[in-house]
């Protein structure tokens, strides 16, 4: 039996060390590192409408057993697994339904663990039943109409199900590195058409005079991150209406990250003219954020999809997830995998509507998914 299960609003209460050895290595996004950053650039907290309230269950002997990154939204911004129709309709009822309670990564739509249990624990199944049984009981003890849990894995989601979420399912497009030895190797797996169309485009990149620097550790100078800011709050005002990481974010992540961050910089007259993030895992690149001051459609496509795939090559990583939805990905080698999310909601009517809800949307996602591969898949058909 644990000591004690508690919430704390301030991600510096549990440590880096405890929260590591809870987090483990595999994922970057659900470090301490990169959510301090989150927390102490002003990027995550109440202002923003993400309150940190993490979750932790800590043993009989104060050692931190398992922990969730939680938040107290008053929003729904910067999640990328949408309910805004589910607070519409419950507020059309009478209802009340923000502030929620949110287990995620802010801002990042990256798939990863979100019950975090400690590595060598003796229980870790008694642990993460401690925590999806202490996440049940906060909406109610709180006050509060639902509690979230996006982007978490299917094992996590399946238990949550069993305890009484409602699961939910989403499509992203991930590159899968079947042991290729370079880019040319990669486009030896697709078909003719397919791989004539992208060394096409990566041609046209280069004869329109674009070159680009893959970027990391010190290699990374403050005017890297001061240009590759103002691409982020250009295309974040553009996309989204705000841009939700302030500049400090940036240079925190350079201090606590650096050595698991990748910028691959696009360069045209010696300008720095757009710029990908990346983080590194024990074994996937991620893409993280995106911009530019050029509105050529292609140079997205190379500085964020054809780079990424030459570094995961050159690394030796086995997957790529370049970020939320994006069909067109598909045509470059990226192909459709599930993603899932958790939803614990409170009232019962809301809750069976939202059921029926995503009974009828995970039957068409598995649908359309099925019909992406058949249709539309680049690779040689065996």
């Amino acid at each position: 039996m644990p000591a004690e299960i508690r919430t704390v609003t301030d991600i510096h209460e549990i440590g880096e060390a405890d929260w590591d050895k809870c987090a483990g290595t595999a994922n970057p996004f659900v470090s301490f590192a990169f959510l301090s950053a989150m927390e102490d650039s002003g990027s995550a907290n109440a202002d923003t409408g993400w309150q940190p309230f993490h979750l932790v269950v800590t043993d009989d002997d104060d050692t931190v057993a398992g922990i969730v990154p939680l938040y107290v939204k008053s929003h729904s911004y910067g999640e990328y697994v949408f309910d805004w129709s589910w607070a519409e309709a419950y507020e059309r009822a009478g209802g009340r339904y923000y502030p929620k309670l949110q287990a995620a990564v802010p801002f990042s739509p990256v798939p990863g663990p979100r019950l975090l249990i400690r590595s060598d624990h003796p229980a870790p199944e008694r642990v993460r039943t401690l925590l999806i049984g202490a996440l049940c009981a906060l909406p109610e003890r709180l006050g509060i109409a639902s509690l979230h849990v996006t982007f978490c894995s299917g094992d996590e989601s399946r238990a949550m199900e069993d305890a009484g979420f409602l699961p939910r399912t989403g499509i992203q497009y991930h590159w899968y590195n079947r042991g290729y030895d370079s880019f040319d190797d990669f486009l030896g797996a697709l078909n003719s058409r397919k791989r004539k169309n992208l060394r096409k485009e990566r041609k046209q990149v280069r004869d329109a005079g674009y070159s680009f620097e893959v970027l990391s550790g010190d290699d990374l100078k403050a005017a890297h991150w001061d240009r590759f800011y103002a691409f982020y709050h250009d295309t974040s005002d553009r996309k989204w209406g705000q841009a939700y990481l302030t500049r400090e974010f940036f240079d925190l992540l350079h201090e606590r990250v650096r050595d698991r961050t990748v910028l691959v910089a696009a360069f045209r007259d010696g300008d720095m003219v757009a710029g990908a993030l990346n983080l590194i895992g024990t074994e996937t690149l991620y893409g993280r954020n995106w911009g530019t001051v050029d509105r050529t459609p292609l140079l997205h496509f190379e500085t964020c999809y054809y780079q990424a795939i030459d570094i995961a090559i050159e690394r030796g990583l086995k997957t790529v997830e370049a970020g939320a939805q994006g069909e067109h990905k598909i045509q470059r080698g990226y192909e459709p995998v599930l993603t899932h999310s958790a939803h614990l909601i409170v009232d019962a009517g809301l809750r069976n509507a939202v059921a029926r809800f995503l009974d009828q949307e995970r039957h068409h996602i598995a649908q359309d998914r099925e019909f992406i591969v058949a249709e539309h898949s680049p690779f040689k058909q065996e």
